[in-house]
C-alpha cells in the first residue's frame, strides 16, 4: 500500500504561461502538490509531461470548473489548502467603443468564472476549517490608465468582491487575500490583440487618429520590456508568503509602479490623479 501524501495542495489557474507557470513551479518546488489549471487542452498535456496534476479549467465554461475541481479533490481525497485564481485577458480600447457583450465577455473570464471557482471551494474550506485564497488582482484594480476600461472595470470588481469576501470569512479559517502586480512579464500584450480585433472597430471610432498615433504602436510593436518591468517570479515571492505566513495580508504590491500608484491614490485628490494617469 503505498504513502499517502501529505504534500499541501494548491489550485492554481491560467498556468499556461507568465504568474500561473512560474508560480506552479515555484510552489512545487517549495514542496506542494500543484494542480496547474490551463484552459486547453494542449496546455494542459504539455504540463502533464512536466510531471504536474494540470486539470482543464476555462473560466467562461462552468463544466469545466466544476469538472477540473473535482478532479482536484478526487487526486487528494476532498481537501484543499490553497487557491490562487489567476488568468485574465485585456481587450484595449476607448470605453465609448467597447461594445457591451465585449465587456461581458471580459467579465466572463476575469471575473464570474473566478467567483464560481472560488464559490466552489468554499464549502471545502469550510469543512476542513482552514484554507488559503489569493486572488491575483493588478495596480489597475485600484487606479486606472485610459484604453484599458474593460481590464480595469473586471479587476475593480475583482477586489471589490474580495475585500467582502475576506471580511465575510473572519473567524472561519479561511484567509483571503490579494496580489496587485503592475508590469509583470506576461503574454497579455499580445494575447489581447484577438480580443481588440474582435471587438474594436477602431477605424470608425471618433479617436481613430488616437488609436494610430498610439494604441496601435504599443499593441502590435514591442519595444522590449517595460521601465520597472520584473519577471514572473516576483509574484511568487508574495503568493509564497501569503499561502505560507501564519498570517497572510490583505494585499499583497508588487513592482515599483504598485507602490507609487498606492502612495499617489492615498495622497492625490481625484482631479490631480486624472492628470498623472492621462500623461
Amino acid at each position: 500500500m503505498s504513502d499517502p501524501d501529505t504534500r499541501k495542495s494548491i489550485l492554481i489557474t491560467g498556468c499556461s504561461s507568465g504568474i500561473g507557470l512560474a508560480c506552479a513551479h515555484g510552489m512545487r518546488a517549495r514542496g506542494w502538490r500543484v494542480f496547474a489549471a490551463c484552459k486547453q487542452a494542449k496546455d494542459c498535456a504539455r504540463l502533464q509531461a512536466e510531471g504536474f496534476d494540470a486539470p482543464l479549467i476555462d473560466y467562461t465554461d462552468d463544466a469545466t470548473i466544476h469538472a477540473g475541481l473535482s478532479e482536484v479533490l478526487a487526486a487528494t481525497g476532498g481537501t484543499l489548502d490553497a487557491l490562487f485564481n489567476n488568468g485574465a485577458h485585456g481587450l484595449p480600447g476607448a470605453v465609448e467603443d467597447l461594445p457591451t457583450d465585449a465587456l461581458r465577455a471580459v467579465f466572463e473570464a476575469n471575473f464570474f468564472g473566478w467567483h464560481t471557482l472560488t464559490r466552489a471551494v468554499l464549502p471545502v474550506m469550510r469543512q476542513q476549517g482552514h484554507g488559503r485564497i489569493v486572488q491575483c488582482s493588478s495596480v489597475l484594480g485600484f487606479i486606472t490608465l485610459p484604453w484599458r476600461g474593460a481590464y480595469n472595470a473586471s479587476k475593480f470588481a475583482l477586489e471589490g468582491l474580495t475585500d467582502t469576501l475576506r471580511i465575510e470569512m473572519h473567524g472561519t479559517g479561511v484567509q483571503i487575500s490579494l496580489i496587485e502586480p503592475g508590469p509583470v512579464t506576461s503574454k497579455i500584450r499580445v494575447n489581447s490583440i484577438s480580443h481588440f480585433e474582435r471587438w474594436i472597430d477602431w477605424e470608425a471610432s471618433a479617436r481613430a487618429d488616437q488609436y494610430r498615433s498610439s494604441l496601435l504602436k504599443r499593441l502590435y510593436h514591442s519595444d522590449g520590456p517595460d521601465r520597472f518591468e520584473l519577471p514572473p517570479d516576483a509574484v511568487l515571492k508574495r503568493l509564497v508568503h501569503a499561502l505560507e505566513a501564519p498570517r497572510a495580508k490583505p494585499r499583497y504590491y508588487v513592482t515599483t509602479p504598485t507602490y507609487f500608484a498606492g502612495a499617489l491614490r492615498r495622497v492625490l485628490p481625484t482631479r490631480a490623479l486624472d492628470w498623472v494617469m492621462r500623461r
